[in-house]
């Protein structure tokens, strides 16, 4: 038998919710990682990190939970740390838990650098999303990518 046979192709209302999914995110992320690149000389990958390293205490985290939390392999994670250590807006450390473990920890440099884009990357996210959407939209949007997520993480 032909798989392709059996695959439960998309109905048109199904179609219209995952290319509008595919389509909006991407250009929402491209926009987004646009103006930070041009502003701050940040990628919205950079900017992630160093939220989550800011949000951390001590500015620091593990390499492995780091890269969970970005949704990024660990090798690309770890070519990224590089490259954000080149610019001094991260550092690399051992791991007070684990002597195996490294840290990426934020540096004084990364959180400036932070500090200067945070103001607009929230101004363009509330532009381009936040302000498109009702309140109950936003709710929904929230609801359903908490799914999403879970579905795709293996927890729903």
């Amino acid at each position: 038998m032909n798989d392709r046979l059996e695959v439960e192709w998309l109905a048109s209302g199904e179609q219209r919710a995952w290319r509008a999914f595919i389509e909006g995110s991407q250009r929402l992320f491209e926009v987004l990682n646009r103006a930070l690149v041009d502003k701050h000389g940040l990628s919205m990958d950079d900017y992630r990190i160093l939220v989550m390293l800011s949000e951390s205490p001590n500015g620091s985290l593990r390499m492995s939970e780091l890269a969970d939390g970005v949704v990024a392999s660990r090798s690309k994670l770890t070519h990224q740390i590089r490259r954000m250590e080149g610019e001094n807006l991260v550092a690399r450390g051992g791991c007070d838990s684990d002597r195996r473990g490294v840290n990426a920890v934020i540096t004084d440099v990364g959180r400036d650098r932070l500090a200067a884009a945070a103001p607009d990357h929230v101004a363009d996210v509330r532009r381009y999303m936040v302000d498109a959407l009702t309140p109950d939209q936003l709710r929904t949007v929230a609801e359903v990518f908490e799914k999403v997520n879970a579905a795709a993480s293996g927890n729903g």
